[in-house]
């Protein structure tokens, strides 16, 4: 009657593209426009963002929909004063798990100075390490599972 549900599994280094690497980050704080689309989506609705992100940084223990909606939450009753706080903590984590440097300054600096450009590196530097934020942490679990690098899938239109 109900779905199963997928066990919670944590990458494995060597399964995507640069996992567990210890180097530089993928692109630069301000290469926001690097990734259009994801630009775009920050800029409009930085919780979606967010929550793709904060999705794989807790190999899905926390849901895209949930983080997002609690970012949403403390940027509204906060008047966006308090959402760096929240944001900065997932960036640290983000590092820390990747062996990334604390750069270009602390996490909290970049979170508070620059929120929508940390949000989009860090979303970029998740697709860059072999991740699609945009899939959630599910199908990239089952892919690390089957140590198969697929793409997402591709946008069909109309046709005969």
């Amino acid at each position: 009657m109900y779905p199963e549900t997928t066990p919670v599994v944590a990458p494995v280094a060597g399964l995507f593209p640069g996992a567990g690497a210890s180097r530089e980050w993928s692109s630069g704080l301000f290469d926001c426009f690097d990734d259009s689309d994801n630009c775009c989506m920050t800029f409009w609705c930085p919780c979606i963002t967010f929550g793709r992100t904060a999705e794989i940084v807790d190999h899905g223990t926390t849901s895209c929909g949930t983080s997002a909606t609690l970012f949403a939450l403390i940027e509204t009753l906060s008047a966006s004063w308090c959402t760096w706080a929240y944001s900065c903590t997932y960036r640290g984590r983000m590092r820390k798990e990747h062996s990334l440097p604390e750069a270009p300054c602390a996490d909290f600096v970049v979170h508070l100075c620059c929120l929508p450009c940390a949000l989009c590196q860090e979303y970029r530097e998740l697709k860059a390490r072999g991740y699609e934020p945009i899939l959630g942490w599910e199908f990239n679990a089952q892919r690390a599972a089957a140590g198969v690098a697929m793409s997402a899938p591709a946008a069909q239109g109309m046709g005969r």
